[in-house]
Protein backbone atom coordinates (compact mmCIF):
# COMPACT_ATOMS: atom_id res chain seq x y z
CA UNK A 1 0.00 0.00 0.00
CA UNK A 2 2.83 2.39 0.68
CA UNK A 3 4.18 1.98 -2.94
CA UNK A 4 0.51 2.96 -4.50
CA UNK A 5 0.55 5.39 -2.13
CA UNK A 6 3.81 7.33 -3.10
CA UNK A 7 3.10 6.57 -6.81
CA UNK A 8 -0.01 8.81 -6.47
CA UNK A 9 1.96 11.64 -4.66
CA UNK A 10 4.25 11.62 -7.20
CA UNK A 11 1.12 11.10 -9.67
CA UNK A 12 0.04 14.76 -8.15
CA UNK A 13 3.33 15.96 -8.56
CA UNK A 14 3.51 15.42 -12.22
CA UNK A 15 0.08 16.29 -12.63
CA UNK A 16 0.94 20.02 -10.76
CA UNK A 17 3.52 20.39 -13.42
CA UNK A 18 1.15 19.96 -16.19
CA UNK A 19 -1.15 22.39 -15.01
CA UNK A 20 1.97 24.68 -14.53
CA UNK A 21 2.81 23.50 -18.33
CA UNK A 22 -0.50 24.95 -19.19
CA UNK A 23 0.02 28.14 -17.45
CA UNK A 24 3.10 29.27 -19.29
CA UNK A 25 1.26 28.27 -22.51
CA UNK A 26 -1.46 30.50 -22.14
CA UNK A 27 1.18 33.19 -20.91
CA UNK A 28 3.01 32.26 -24.26
CA UNK A 29 0.25 32.49 -26.66
CA UNK A 30 -0.79 36.83 -24.69
CA UNK A 31 3.20 37.47 -25.13
CA UNK A 32 2.70 36.24 -29.11
CA UNK A 33 -0.34 37.99 -29.36
CA UNK A 34 1.02 41.04 -27.76
CA UNK A 35 4.16 40.78 -29.55
CA UNK A 36 2.30 40.67 -33.14
CA UNK A 37 -0.23 43.27 -32.45
CA UNK A 38 2.41 45.53 -31.59
CA UNK A 39 4.62 44.88 -34.67
CA UNK A 40 1.94 44.80 -37.14
CA UNK A 41 -0.36 47.64 -35.77
CA UNK A 42 2.33 50.27 -33.96
CA UNK A 43 5.25 48.76 -35.80
CA UNK A 44 6.83 48.07 -32.51
CA UNK A 45 9.68 45.37 -32.36
CA UNK A 46 10.75 44.04 -28.93
CA UNK A 47 13.72 41.65 -29.11
CA UNK A 48 12.78 41.14 -25.37
CA UNK A 49 9.25 40.22 -25.95
CA UNK A 50 10.65 38.06 -28.75
CA UNK A 51 13.16 36.34 -26.36
CA UNK A 52 10.46 35.52 -23.73
CA UNK A 53 8.54 33.33 -26.83
CA UNK A 54 11.32 31.18 -26.97
CA UNK A 55 11.40 31.08 -22.78
CA UNK A 56 8.09 30.26 -22.67
CA UNK A 57 8.01 27.59 -24.85
CA UNK A 58 10.98 26.02 -23.68
CA UNK A 59 10.04 25.99 -20.46
CA UNK A 60 6.58 24.55 -21.28
CA UNK A 61 8.05 22.15 -23.03
CA UNK A 62 9.90 20.97 -21.03
CA UNK A 63 8.17 21.01 -17.66
CA UNK A 64 5.31 19.18 -19.70
CA UNK A 65 7.29 16.10 -20.23
CA UNK A 66 7.00 14.82 -16.94
CA UNK A 67 3.22 15.11 -17.26
CA UNK A 68 3.42 13.30 -21.13
CA UNK A 69 5.11 10.63 -19.34
CA UNK A 70 2.56 10.22 -16.22
CA UNK A 71 -0.11 10.56 -18.80
CA UNK A 72 1.36 7.70 -21.03
CA UNK A 73 2.13 10.48 -24.04
CA UNK A 74 5.21 9.59 -24.73
CA UNK A 75 6.69 7.89 -27.46
CA UNK A 76 7.41 4.00 -27.56
CA UNK A 77 6.56 1.15 -30.61
CA UNK A 78 2.92 1.32 -29.47
CA UNK A 79 2.65 -1.73 -32.17
CA UNK A 80 4.26 -3.72 -30.43
CA UNK A 81 2.95 -2.34 -26.76
CA UNK A 82 -0.56 -2.28 -27.58
CA UNK A 83 -1.40 -5.52 -27.95
CA UNK A 84 1.14 -6.85 -24.67
CA UNK A 85 -0.59 -7.93 -21.50
CA UNK A 86 -1.08 -5.31 -18.18
CA UNK A 87 2.06 -7.29 -16.71
CA UNK A 88 3.91 -7.30 -19.93
CA UNK A 89 3.85 -3.57 -20.63
CA UNK A 90 4.73 -2.98 -16.81
CA UNK A 91 7.85 -5.17 -17.21
CA UNK A 92 8.72 -3.23 -20.74
CA UNK A 93 8.27 0.01 -19.10
CA UNK A 94 10.32 -1.28 -16.10
CA UNK A 95 13.42 -1.81 -18.73
CA UNK A 96 12.93 1.15 -20.64
CA UNK A 97 12.99 3.12 -17.29
CA UNK A 98 15.91 1.47 -16.09
CA UNK A 99 18.10 1.10 -19.01
CA UNK A 100 17.03 4.41 -21.17
CA UNK A 101 14.87 7.20 -18.76
CA UNK A 102 16.72 7.36 -15.80
CA UNK A 103 20.11 7.05 -17.17
CA UNK A 104 19.30 9.73 -19.76
CA UNK A 105 17.84 12.10 -17.40
CA UNK A 106 20.85 11.95 -14.67
CA UNK A 107 23.49 12.49 -17.64
CA UNK A 108 21.38 15.56 -19.23
CA UNK A 109 20.71 17.00 -15.51
CA UNK A 110 24.12 16.23 -14.39
CA UNK A 111 26.18 18.51 -17.30
CA UNK A 112 22.84 21.00 -16.95
CA UNK A 113 23.92 21.95 -13.84
CA UNK A 114 27.44 23.39 -14.83
CA UNK A 115 26.01 25.07 -18.32
CA UNK A 116 23.08 26.60 -15.97
CA UNK A 117 26.03 27.80 -12.94
CA UNK A 118 28.09 28.41 -15.71
CA UNK A 119 25.99 30.73 -17.12
CA UNK A 120 25.02 32.58 -13.97
CA UNK A 121 28.77 32.72 -12.87
CA UNK A 122 29.42 34.71 -16.13
CA UNK A 123 26.34 36.78 -15.67
CA UNK A 124 25.12 35.72 -19.28
CA UNK A 125 22.77 38.51 -21.20
CA UNK A 126 21.09 38.24 -24.53
CA UNK A 127 23.50 38.58 -27.02
CA UNK A 128 20.78 41.19 -28.79
CA UNK A 129 20.35 45.39 -27.52
CA UNK A 130 17.10 45.02 -25.93
CA UNK A 131 17.27 41.17 -25.44
CA UNK A 132 16.64 39.65 -21.61
CA UNK A 133 18.56 39.48 -19.24
CA UNK A 134 19.79 36.26 -16.43
CA UNK A 135 19.79 33.86 -19.07
CA UNK A 136 20.77 31.30 -16.62
CA UNK A 137 17.29 31.13 -15.67
CA UNK A 138 16.34 29.39 -18.85
CA UNK A 139 19.36 27.23 -18.41
CA UNK A 140 19.09 26.31 -15.28
CA UNK A 141 15.14 25.18 -16.47
CA UNK A 142 17.00 22.12 -18.33
CA UNK A 143 18.08 20.35 -15.20
CA UNK A 144 14.83 20.84 -12.89
CA UNK A 145 13.01 19.15 -15.37
CA UNK A 146 15.14 16.56 -16.10
CA UNK A 147 15.06 16.28 -12.20
CA UNK A 148 11.03 16.10 -12.48
CA UNK A 149 11.22 13.60 -15.29
CA UNK A 150 13.17 11.57 -13.01
CA UNK A 151 10.88 11.85 -10.45
CA UNK A 152 7.95 11.12 -12.94
CA UNK A 153 9.77 8.39 -13.84
CA UNK A 154 10.28 7.05 -10.46
CA UNK A 155 5.91 7.00 -10.09
CA UNK A 156 6.13 5.11 -13.78
CA UNK A 157 8.41 2.46 -12.27
CA UNK A 158 6.17 2.62 -8.96
CA UNK A 159 3.06 1.75 -11.48
CA UNK A 160 4.48 -1.03 -13.07
CA UNK A 161 6.09 -2.44 -9.23
CA UNK A 162 2.12 -1.67 -8.34
CA UNK A 163 0.93 -3.55 -11.95
CA UNK A 164 3.16 -6.71 -10.89
CA UNK A 165 2.06 -6.87 -7.20
CA UNK A 166 -1.45 -7.03 -8.23
CA UNK A 167 -2.53 -3.24 -6.65
CA UNK A 168 -3.66 -2.09 -10.34
CA UNK A 169 -6.64 -3.08 -12.64
CA UNK A 170 -6.40 -0.99 -15.40
CA UNK A 171 -4.46 0.28 -17.68
CA UNK A 172 -5.88 3.68 -18.16
CA UNK A 173 -4.73 6.88 -16.95
CA UNK A 174 -7.03 8.21 -14.62
CA UNK A 175 -5.15 12.19 -13.29
CA UNK A 176 -5.69 13.03 -9.87
CA UNK A 177 -8.70 15.25 -8.86
CA UNK A 178 -8.34 18.43 -6.06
Amino acid sequence: MFLLRLEQTINAFSDWLGKISAVLFVLMLFNVFYDVITRYLFNDVSIGMQELEWHLFAAMFMLGVPFTLRAGGHVRVDIVYEGLSLKRKAFVDLFGILTLLFPFCLLVAWYGVDFARESFELGETSGDPGGLSYRWVIKAVIPFALFCTFISGVGMMLRSINILKGHHQGDDYIPTQH
